[in-house]
């Protein structure tokens, strides 16, 4: 059986070339709102942190209708960190929308999540975006696509994909990028001629594969997929089993099921084959498992999921000011949170480790662990973490390291700074183009020779620089990459912040703390120009004497504080520190916060 009255389709694209734009206009021009509704920029991004960033983390489904055909749209993420999240949404559709930007053409990400549709044999419909930019160049990005299409060895029906050139701010879209219509609709058109309707056998047992799970502390877990035969009844008897683990063989009963009716959730009874549902009942579905109908279990094939490539251990914090901000602050609580992440991010693991009050958790990249920390504090959690570290593999007998493929796009007088850095980084050049002003490179480089460099790329490019990177694989291990050559100004005792031992403290570095701050003996309060850590009394106060007002302090001028941002912080801090973060602060300390033991260690070090 066809269903002519549904599309389904995922929105892929790199990072800010402007997915969930084009999803606001494609609900806006297919009557999803009322006329007179108030509705915010990228309505898809609903998570607080989505929104301050710019950026989409989790895929989201939403539907509109046009011309009487119900097209479900997933919009996934960009950024690679996020990856798993798209390869398994795409098990959900028929076919993909490629975005690329009319000035950037296709980046890492794109050809990763091409590739991906490709295998998965998906209909391609390519959408060159921001066409309106004055810099925009759509004739020689629709060749570039076109050489990535053969570089990933598509078919000949995905070369004939069909192009679409749009501006998803504006809301107009054509065949031709010179004279577009102006509105959406011949992308909608193109949508319902190029991918196809869903099929299958709506007579036969059910079976839906799991690609997505939600939760809600009323139901508990809520399985997303697509049904792939059948139909999905409320109250049904089902059968839960898995692809991977044949041993999985789990009765149910369906409670509820939900249809994406614009970015409602609809209550249904029933729905059958192509239908894209949500549904409640099942304890412990996750991600890759397959709903049958009872005595028929049949499991779908899952892809496989990128494997992580950078390991942080998460701890309880044990600092002098632990407990006191946090909401959820012992090791219980920690470890419970973290393992019910992994049901929901499929990239992310966890382990737990020799010691109770340690959690190793393993993920795709600096960006992916820190939006888990910063999610983590704003629920109220207190813990702390250590540096990055990339995650070392033993391979034919030789241990080996994951690579990572950057492309930078800086201006040409910044390139030489970018290369000297590179090179210490252990960077291999393997291209550089001229486009105008700026020059493109792209290098395979150690993942670890990533850690703590965006902030020196921003500097060295005076803000003006683009750096992106996808994994490329494992290689061998490289020598010492050395990541920060300055020490640390260290906190001699624990009190207040007082101007009077700032002043002093701010001769020998740059600080991180300002006035009326309290800190404790080991806490970092500034960065040293030397390469050795710094110990100083920042709550030193003056001695008042007959001579000498207390009031006096009035006339010092303190260098305002350097303040970093918990990204800038995961960057900072080296293997001898840590990373403590709470509701209300994140502050970089020392492992060891005795300044006696610190300075015993550095001996035997030496020796």
């Amino acid at each position: 059986m066809q269903r002519d009255d549904l599309r389904n389709i995922a929105i892929i694209a790199h990072v800010d070339h402007g997915k969930t734009t084009l999803v606001d206009q494609l609900l806006k021009q297919s009557d999803t709102f009322r006329a007179n509704q108030m509705v915010q920029d990228r309505v898809m991004d609903s998570n607080d942190l989505e929104r301050e960033r710019g950026i989409t983390i989790l895929a989201k489904n939403t539907s509109a209708t046009y011309k009487g055909v119900k097209i479900n749209i997933v919009d996934t993420p960009g950024h690679a960190d996020f990856g798993g999240e798209v390869e398994r949404v795409l098990k959900m559709v028929n076919g993909v929308l490629l975005l690329v930007d009319a000035f950037e053409g296709p980046m890492p990400q794109t050809r990763f999540v091409l590739q991906k549709a490709l295998e998965l044999n998906l209909r391609v419909i390519v959408a060159i975006n921001k066409i309106d930019r004055p810099d925009a160049r759509p004739d020689e990005i629709v060749d570039e696509v076109l050489e990535l299409f053969m570089e990933l060895d598509a078919s000949d029906e995905q070369m004939d994909s069909p192009f679409i050139f749009c501006s998803a701010r504006t809301g107009i879209a054509g065949k031709d990028w010179r004279n577009p219509a102006n509105n959406m609709q011949p992308l909608l058109d193109t949508i319902l001629e190029h991918i196809p309707a869903p099929t299958g056998d709506e007579n036969g047992d059910l079976q839906v594969l799991v690609s997505s799970i939600d939760y809600n502390d009323y139901v508990g877990r809520i399985a997303i997929g697509r049904i792939e035969r059948g139909e999905i009844v409320q109250n049904q008897e089902i059968s839960l089993c898995d692809y991977h683990d044949r041993s999985l063989n789990q009765r149910a009963k369906v409670t509820a099921i939900y249809q994406f009716d614009g970015l409602k959730r609809t209550p249904v009874e029933k729905a059958r084959v192509g239908d894209i549902v949500a549904f409640s009942g099942i304890e412990n579905v996750t991600i890759g498992n397959t709903v049958c109908a009872p005595g028929a279990p049949e499991p779908i094939p899952f892809v496989k999921i990128s494997e992580p490539t950078v390991e942080m251990t998460f701890s309880v914090n044990d600092s002098p000011f632990a407990g006191q901000e946090g909401k959820f602050v012992t090791s219980r609580q920690l470890r419970d949170r973290l393992y019910r992440e992994t049901l929901k991010d499929v990239s992310l693991r966890v382990q737990d480790t020799d010691s109770t009050d340690a959690f190793l958790v393993l993920g795709r990249g600096e960006m992916h662990l820190s939006i888990l920390i910063e999610t983590m504090r704003r629920e109220g959690y207190e813990f702390q973490v250590s540096t990055p570290r990339a995650l070392i593999r033993e391979i034919d007998g030789q241990k080996q390291e994951p690579y990572e493929e950057l492309t930078i796009d800086v201006p040409e007088e910044s390139m030489g700074a970018v290369m000297e850095k590179m090179g210490l980084r252990k960077a291999e050049l393997q291209s550089m183009q001229k486009t105008g002003s700026r020059m493109k490179l792209v290098y395979i480089i150690p993942t670890r020779g990533l850690f703590g460099y965006r902030g020196e790329f921003l500097t060295d490019t005076k803000g003006e620089g683009i750096m992106n990177y996808i994994f490329y694989g494992y290689g061998p291990l490289k020598g010492e990459i050395t990541k920060r050559a300055n020490g640390c100004l260290v906190a001699f005792e624990r009190g207040e912040s007082i101007t009077y031992g700032l002043f002093n403290a701010q001769e020998r570095g740059t600080l991180f703390i300002g006035p009326g701050v309290q800190v404790y003996g080991g806490m970092v309060v500034g960065e040293s120009p030397k390469a050795e850590d710094l110990v100083v009394n920042v709550c030193k106060k003056k001695q008042a004497t007959n001579t000498r007002a207390a009031g006096s302090d009035e006339a010092l001028h303190l260098s305002p504080p350097v303040v970093m941002s918990l990204e800038q912080c995961l960057e900072f801090i080296q293997d001898d520190d840590l990373l403590e973060v709470t509701p209300q602060n994140i502050r970089i300390r020392k492992k060891e916060l005795d300044h006696a033991q610190r300075m015993k260690q550095l001996k035997r070090g030496q020796k």
